[in-house]
């Protein structure tokens, strides 16, 4: 990790006055352009090679890390390669590959399903518009527009419960339904922001800005941020709060980008608990 990239915060500003809808747009692409310097690498976190492998493997993500994601899919995709593949494997073979997600009767019931639908309404391939990626079983708006952002270069928002939490930390909704947000931030952000926006939140939840216990006082956004002191506020405290790479840990990839500048994940399964909780 370059020590340039977690600075010890400025203090957090005074409590701020009511703030226009202007101020708020303003506020959140400066936030927008701090995310980006701090994390010029973020990525999706989960390994594939094609649409059909990053679409299996989000719904798979579903309750579980994608490093134990990434650390099932390599014998999963090995076994069926293809939807027809997949769409013809004995439910349990498939649920036994994929237990280590969890609720696994669950996601192989969606991956048979939606292995079968584009085999039969789709020619085996992957559709790139997310009208026809929400039919297919086990996929809904977060799963397609992370399909459409990543494997088709479609601008999408993706609202899982990171981007969810820091969305309504940052100010910038009050909403709660994953859709509501999703139209909420899309206001605010140019289109061509979408997908990229999506990942630096999404890693800023992570690594930073947890659930339980944000690591405020190492945010490098603090003065932006209108929920500065909800954790820690200590610098040296917080910054052993700071997960992956800015913690000095392994990331969530087992092939992670060439500019990622942590530590590839270890494909073991007891590995999986490495990095903490997504």
């Amino acid at each position: 990790m370059a020590e340039s990239k977690v600075q010890k915060p400025k203090a957090a500003a005074k409590p701020r006055k009511p703030e226009t809808r202007l101020g708020m747009v303003r506020r959140a692409r400066r936030i927008n352009r701090a995310l980006a310097e701090l994390y010029p690498y973020a990525h999706p976190e989960l390994d594939f090679d094609d649409p059909f492998q990053l679409l299996v493997a989000t719904v798979l993500s579903a309750q579980t890390t994608d490093l134990r994601v990434n650390q099932t899919t390599p014998a999963l995709f090995a076994k069926y390669p293809t939807p027809e593949d997949m769409a013809a494997a004995v439910p349990e073979e498939l649920e036994e590959l994929i237990r280590p997600t969890g609720f696994f009767r669950n996601k192989a019931k969606s991956l048979l399903g939606l292995s079968a639908a584009l085999r039969d309404d789709f020619g085996g391939e992957v559709p790139g518009r997310l009208a026809d990626l929400v039919t297919l079983p086990g996929v809904g708006r977060k799963t397609a527009n992370v399909v459409l952002g990543n494997a088709f270069g479609v601008p999408g928002i993706t609202v899982d419960t990171h981007f969810g939490r820091l969305a309504r930390r940052f100010g910038w909704t009050d909403e709660q339904d994953p859709e509501k947000v999703e139209a909420a931030v899309a206001a605010i952000f140019p289109k061509s922001e979408w997908t990229m926006l999506s990942h630096r939140v999404v890693f800023h939840g992570r690594r930073v800005c947890h659930s339980q216990k944000p690591a405020c006082g190492a945010c490098p956004i603090a003065p932006l941020c209108p929920s500065y002191g909800e954790g820690e506020t200590d610098p040296e405290k917080a910054a052993k709060l700071l997960k992956y790479e800015l913690g000095g840990q392994p990331g969530q990839r087992l092939r992670p980008p060439a500019d990622y500048p942590g530590q590839p994940a270890a494909s073991a399964p007891t590995a999986a608990v490495a990095g903490g909780a997504a």
